[in-house]
């Protein structure tokens, strides 16, 4: 029972990975405007952040399972967990790059 709460949770948190990965840290910059998107870098953060928490445990305790199917469950979560840290990288670049420039100033 515990398994499949396990698994459950990972396909319940999937359309939060889904945004995680497909966000664009700045919105206008992905239409083509070469504007500054305070939001935006910690809109993608918002779902980044857990996405790679929840998949990144998921790979952990699938591989700890031993199994042979955990173990396919288990990469595809480390997948999962990696696909979005480009993301992340992306954001966290654009709130230092913003900062720097003075543009986002509360």
């Amino acid at each position: 029972m515990r398994v499949f709460a396990g698994y459950l949770a990972l396909l319940l948190a999937t359309p939060l990975a889904a945004l995680a990965v497909i966000l664009p840290a700045n919105v206008y910059r992905a239409q083509g405007i070469a504007a500054p998107d305070c939001d935006g870098p910690l809109q993608v953060l918002i779902f980044a952040v857990p996405a790679v928490l929840i998949y990144g445990a998921g790979a952990v305790l699938a591989y700890r399972a031993g199994r042979r199917f955990h173990r396919i469950v288990s990469l595809l979560c480390l997948i999962i967990a990696l696909a979005t840290v480009p993301n992340i990288a992306e954001a966290m670049h654009e709130l230092h790059q913003n900062a720097a420039a003075g543009e986002c100033v509360g």
